[in-house]
């Protein structure tokens, strides 16, 4: 078996993989996946080891590479090799000894909200848009400069490697290439646009480090890596066994990787991954358009040094998948994530229960850090089914807040939403996404697609060339379609209902600086519990109550 063959490093927010695709017709041969374990030391805090990221992204390649042999193929077929990453996850390490200086900051980590504060102190009206001339971005602890900043201030062991001059600082794609390329041996210290556009030190049009942006956030220039494209070679592996000498050749952030692999290459067209969180990018040409309805502005990817870049716009969901989640290991209402499918569809509707899973804050287009997790409307005749039903429709109601701000920003309504990641899998969710949208939402018979997207760009680097980026062909894939099948009143009054419990998910957590006044003894009290405590308390009265009807 001859043909070429392209690798992909996908490393997530809940796995490591290592995926192998036929370059003359994007076919997957063979994979390997692991669980990372996330870390959570305090509420609203979520870490990763760092090392833990490299070490299984490793053993992925080496167990991937010796299927495929046992498979047949030849490994030295293996072209290249791709990288596409969780994006805005913050690593800082001793670039002499090679060891991380802190755990990873998460993207959805949250403990940046008084950093944000103390940043828009400064700024006319506090507006958190103040940068997005610059960057595309509002001030949020979504976004790498924000946890980096906090770093600086709150580490010592960060401060002083910075005052000596031994600290670098990456995005999951930079940490990856340095180590694989040699690491304190040479390893290269470089990051693509795509990555460097989630950071909020990058200008989104000129695609460098901002001077403006590093004073706003306090960083030094010299611990970032230099800027490239998304589809060049950058070097070679060293760390691997069986990929010794494999040209890297491509690094995106996996929303990105998976517009690429969506084949979402046109203006105007769209894809909505479903993971951790819930991403939704519109490709939007080769000029930025800045948003006011609350999306950013980022780079979808540039396809060679020379080659324009292709912007994007965005919207942001921080709870999608983890919000089942949940369900299963905080609350024991279901025994694995595949139940959800099932129990939810067990009930014709939510009966009335909406559920908005704020734990961090609401993300796109909302920006509020004060929002919590909240469910609204149990009574005695809500089960657990309803609420299940309700965290599905809750995905989907957040997708159509964003994909309506996409319509207003671009001035254009799409016709259809293409869709993937490992939520895509729920033939439920499917159909209710195309209730609440009124749209058809299309699935494709591959959901890798931020794996395939690194291994497009990977295979069409220059000096690889082995891909070809069919843009006519791509209408042949192979995809299911969901219809929508509710009358456009019925969607209309359960998308109100939806933010009617929105309003009522915010003013849990009121910024540091915020002034704040003194209720009574009972109210402040309960003012001071978190949301999730509003969450926990609703479904004991709940089952408090099913219990003394039985009786």
């Amino acid at each position: 078996m001859g043909d070429a063959l392209i690798g992909a490093i996908d490393q997530g927010t809940s796995s490591s993989r290592f995926l192998v695709f036929a370059a003359k017709n994007a076919e997957l041969i063979t994979f390997h996946q692991i669980p990372i374990h996330k870390k959570t030391p305090k509420e609203d805090w979520v870490e990763f080891d760092p090392e833990e990221l490299l070490h299984t992204a490793l053993e992925c390649m080496e167990k991937t590479m010796y299927h495929l042999q046992e498979m047949g193929y030849d490994p030295a077929n293996v072209k290249s090799v791709g990288i596409s990453n969780q994006r805005e996850t913050t690593i800082v390490w001793d670039k002499f000894t090679g060891k991380p200086l802190y755990n990873a900051i998460v993207w959805c980590d949250n403990r940046t909200v008084s950093t944000v504060d103390s940043l828009l102190a400064k700024v006319p009206g506090k507006d958190i848009n103040c940068l997005k001339g610059y960057c595309g971005l509002p001030v949020a602890p979504y976004f790498s400069a924000v946890k980096l900043s906090w770093l600086l201030q709150n580490v010592p062991e960060v401060r002083i490697a910075v005052d000596e001059e031994r600290c670098l600082f990456g995005t999951v794609d930079t940490w990856l290439l340095w180590n694989l390329t040699g690491g304190r041996n040479g390893g290269l210290h470089l990051t693509d646009v795509t990555n460097a556009s989630r950071t909020a030190l990058m200008n989104i049009e000129t695609l460098e480090w901002d001077p403006y942006l590093l004073r706003f956030f306090g960083v030094p220039k010299s611990i970032l890596p230099k800027i490239r494209s998304s589809s060049e070679i950058y070097g070679y592996i060293t760390l691997s066994h069986r990929l010794k000498g494999v040209p890297i050749s491509s690094m995106l952030g996996d929303q990105q990787a998976a517009l690429l692999g969506q084949m979402c290459v046109k203006r105007g067209q769209a894809k909505c991954t479903y993971g951790t969180g819930c991403f939704l990018l519109c490709n939007s040409g080769n000029k930025p358009i800045f948003s006011d309805k609350g999306l950013i502005t980022t780079i979808g990817y540039q396809l060679g040094k020379t080659k324009r870049p292709v912007y994007a716009i965005e919207g942001s969901v921080a709870v999608a998948g983890s919000s089942i989640r949940w369900l299963q290991k905080n609350m024991g209402i279901i025994k694995s994530e595949h139940e959800i499918e099932s129990l939810a569809a067990s009930v014709t509707d939510s009966g009335g229960v909406y559920f908005v899973p704020a734990f961090s804050g609401l993300y796109a287009p909302h920006w509020r850090t004060d929002a919590r997790g909240t469910i609204c409307g149990l009574t005695h005749y809500s089960t657990s089914a309803h609420i299940a039903r309700a965290t599905l429709e809750a995905v989907c109601y957040q997708t159509r807040d964003v994909l309506l701000a996409i319509n207003s920003d671009c001035g254009q309504e799409p016709t259809c939403l293409q869709v993937d990641g490992g939520m895509a899998a729920n033939n439920l969710l499917l159909q209710m996404q195309a209730d609440i949208l009124g749209i058809p939402v299309i699935r494709p018979s591959m959901c890798e697609t931020s794996a395939l997207g690194a291994a497009t760009a990977a295979g069409l680097a220059e000096g690889i060339n082995v891909w070809q980026l069919d843009v006519e062909n791509s209408a042949n894939l192979v995809t299911e379609t969901f219809q929508p099948s509710i009358l456009e009143e019925d969607r209309a009054r359960r998308y109100n209902k939806w933010h009617e419990a929105i309003k009522r998910s915010l003013g849990w957590v009121p910024s540091i600086d915020t002034p704040v006044s003194k209720p009574d003894s009972g109210r402040q009290l309960l003012s001071s519990l978190p949301g999730s405590w509003y969450i926990v308390s609703s479904l004991a009265l709940w089952m408090i109550s099913m219990v003394a009807a039985s009786q």
